[in-house]
């Protein structure tokens, strides 16, 4: 898996990646011609088509996070998390004795203690079966939801890019309304004196502000796009690890656990024919000796085997660590929009008071 650093790098790459695409100053002749048209459709003195501009695209991205919301809901993480503690707890209660009491336990025979042996194993194999059979259906859940969010991620960047060209063509108009229409129409309020004329440029300087407004709503808009890039790339980050902690349980965990259980069940054979051989001469019981301290090793290493966690302490470190990083970038987007909203304010208030200025001085 890869660790936070690799993941951070990524989404920094991705988040970069969509600002390069929409450059103002580097646009291809495709990008052009989308503005222009963009340009062509945009009427200042009409209110209803400043009110509406970009309305489209704003309303596929709320779709569109509604359906990002409703992905990460559908999934259910914490089944997964019972289902892999349901394995460590099934292959953790193979060779527990059942406890018989002091008599039980003195009297028991050694065929007794195989067939419990057995017995447990048999269940547990069913136990384990029924567990594997849903981390499958999760595994292919969460390589069809990891598809399903690739779509999500480009159908995010061509809202991106749709906003960007609506941007940078409200842009474009603005600019052509305060540095060619609105002195126009000032100059023409100058030569007639008329209260008409006057009130035109009023009008129109009421309409210019409005659609600079909006352009701002748009650029809101397009940062939420940028935002939810790398979140959708974190959440797919987050289902690959869990399809990989699925895995590595099914292809190494549940055959390692059987493996070993054969093993035990053929040292308590082992150990059985040997107790049924040590009356046989001395020489015949040294072998057994011999043998009781092999099997010794062999059963203390099967324990330490069945006795080891399926999940390390390190990956459990690195889990965390992942989650702090999230919540630090979490953070350090929310408290980078807060800024932007708080330039944005700033910067309206100064366009009113600019305004006001303007009217004033047309008032003289």
């Amino acid at each position: 898996m890869a660790d936070t650093a690799v993941v951070e790098d990524a989404l920094s790459e991705q988040q970069t990646g969509l600002i390069e695409q929409v450059n103002p100053d580097n646009l291809t002749d495709e990008d052009e011609n989308t503005i222009k048209n963009y340009m062509a459709q945009i009427d200042i003195t009409d209110s209803n088509q400043i009110m509406t501009y970009g309305a489209a695209t704003q309303a596929k991205m709320a779709d569109f996070s509604g359906k990002a919301l409703e992905n990460v809901r559908a999934k259910d993480m914490g089944e997964i998390g019972n289902l892999l503690t349901g394995v460590v707890g099934e292959l953790k209660n193979i060779g527990q004795e059942e406890d018989r009491g002091f008599f039980g336990n003195l009297f028991k025979k050694p065929a007794d203690k195989l067939a419990a042996m057995k017995a447990q194993y048999d269940k547990a194999e069913v136990n384990v079966g029924k567990i594997v059979n849903s981390l499958e259906d999760h595994e292919t859940r969460l390589m069809k939801d990891s598809a399903t969010l690739d779509k999500m991620y480009d159908m995010n960047l061509e809202y991106y890019r749709d906003l960007s060209m609506q941007i940078i063509a409200g842009k474009r108009k603005l600019k052509e309304a305060e540095e060619v229409t609105l002195p126009a129409l000032k100059a023409k309020a100058d030569e007639t004196g008329e209260a008409a004329d006057a009130q035109a440029v009023r009008d129109y300087q009421e309409k210019v502000e409005r659609f600079s407004k909006k352009i701002v709503d748009l650029e809101l808009t397009r940062t939420i796009a940028m935002q939810t890039a790398p979140q959708i790339r974190m959440i797919q980050a987050n289902d690959m690890e869990m399809v990989d902690k699925i895995h590595s349980t099914i292809v190494n965990t549940i055959p390692l656990w059987k493996s070993q259980m054969v093993i035990a069940l053929g040292i308590e054979n082992a150990t059985q024919a040997a107790k049924a051989q040590r009356a046989v001469s001395d020489v015949t019981n040294q072998m057994l000796l011999q043998n009781a301290e092999a099997l010794k090793t062999a059963t203390i290493e099967t324990e330490k085997e069945s006795q080891r966690g399926i999940v390390d302490i390190e990956t459990l470190q690195k889990t965390n660590e992942n989650l702090i990083s999230t919540f630090d970038e979490v953070m350090r987007i929310q408290a980078e929009g807060r800024e932007k909203r708080a330039a944005a304010e700033e910067q309206m208030i100064k366009m009113e008071d600019e305004l006001k200025a303007k009217l004033l001085e047309v008032r003289k």
